[in-house]
């Protein structure tokens, strides 16, 4: 009886100790956890606000950039890569780095529709010889200025509306008005993934009609201009620009473009997209912010639209 007693002892005992070991381990990994993702948060924290102060100190930038000058071309300070800033968070290392890149060198989609909320043809050509040069098809120009446009009717002969876009899976309508995000271009009829990352780069979606900045602009949105400009034209015009931009912008496009579209071109920009990547230990902040200039007054440039991770 009493080596029963004894061995019962014994087994209790053990059991007791093996729960206060799983207690133990169960509590200390828990306590990890916690201080792991508590330390992930405080990372996370410290590298946005390192990225609103990037935000902050290109906005000083752009100002005294408008200050000094009434041109906006390639070979300025905001136009080159940032040098990588090192950032120290409580013993642990980090750094900023990121890129200013000038919108109004791309094509504006919004500039499709006019203030009237109909197509405007001389953009909706530009935007067809755009995909041309790019050996994109030339219909998705089209469809892009139905899926803008403020009617429901369907454009010809490239044009998508609501009976094709309700027969999707999941279904949803056309916009019908201006867009925020070139994204949404990804829900155009047709549309894929390898399309739209070859056409990304080259376009912007803008608050209103934007001139497209000529000191700014890729190859590309150049000779989408007019459909006489020629590959070693816009060559030539790269080369040009190259040491401050265009001497006379009015001048050497007068004879390169049509008279409607002399008017929509331009050397200043009022639209920017900042870049900030941030790395902080194992933490890393992609923050996007979308700055506005205002070039006809004291050059007070404001965020008028923020994204983390993605545009």
């Amino acid at each position: 009886m009493i080596r029963r007693e004894a061995g019962v002892a014994l087994i209790t005992a053990l059991l007791i100790v093996a729960l206060v070991g799983i207690l133990t381990g169960t509590l200390a990994w828990d306590n990890a956890l916690d201080l792991r993702r508590t330390m992930t948060q405080i990372y996370h924290d410290e590298g946005t606000q390192a990225a609103y102060g990037a935000e902050n100190w290109v906005g000083s930038l752009l100002r005294d950039d408008l200050r000094d000058s009434d041109t906006d071309h390639l070979g300025e300070i905001w136009a080159a890569e940032f040098p990588v800033l090192p950032i120290e968070s409580q013993s642990v290392q980090g750094a900023l780095t990121g890129e200013l890149v000038d919108l109004q060198g791309r094509f504006n989609v919004n500039n499709l529709i006019a203030g009237n909320g109909e197509v405007d043809p001389l953009a909706l050509e530009q935007f067809r010889r755009l995909l041309n040069i790019l050996e994109l098809d030339p219909r998705f120009a089209g469809i892009a200025a139905d899926w803008l446009d403020a009617d429901r009717d369907s454009g010809f002969p490239d044009g998508a509306e609501d009976a094709i876009y309700s027969g999707q899976v999941p279904p949803y309508l056309a916009a019908n008005q201006p867009i925020t995000s070139v994204s949404e271009l990804m829900a155009l009829e047709g549309m894929d993934k390898a399309t739209f990352d070859a056409l990304a780069p080259f376009i912007t979606a803008l608050p209103g009609r934007t001139d497209i900045n000529v000191n700014t602009a890729p190859a590309e949105v150049l000779q989408s201009l007019d459909e006489t400009l020629s590959a070693a034209d816009v060559e030539s015009l790269i080369s040009e620009r190259e040491d401050g931009g265009f001497v006379d912008v009015e001048n050497r496009f007068r004879t390169l473009v049509a008279p409607d579209m002399l008017d929509r071109i331009g050397e200043t920009t009022s639209f920017f997209q900042l870049r900030v990547v941030v790395q902080i230990a194992t933490v890393r902040v992609n923050y996007f912010s979308l700055l506005y200039r205002d070039t006809g007054g004291a050059g007070e440039v404001v965020p008028i639209q923020r994204s983390f991770g993605t545009i």
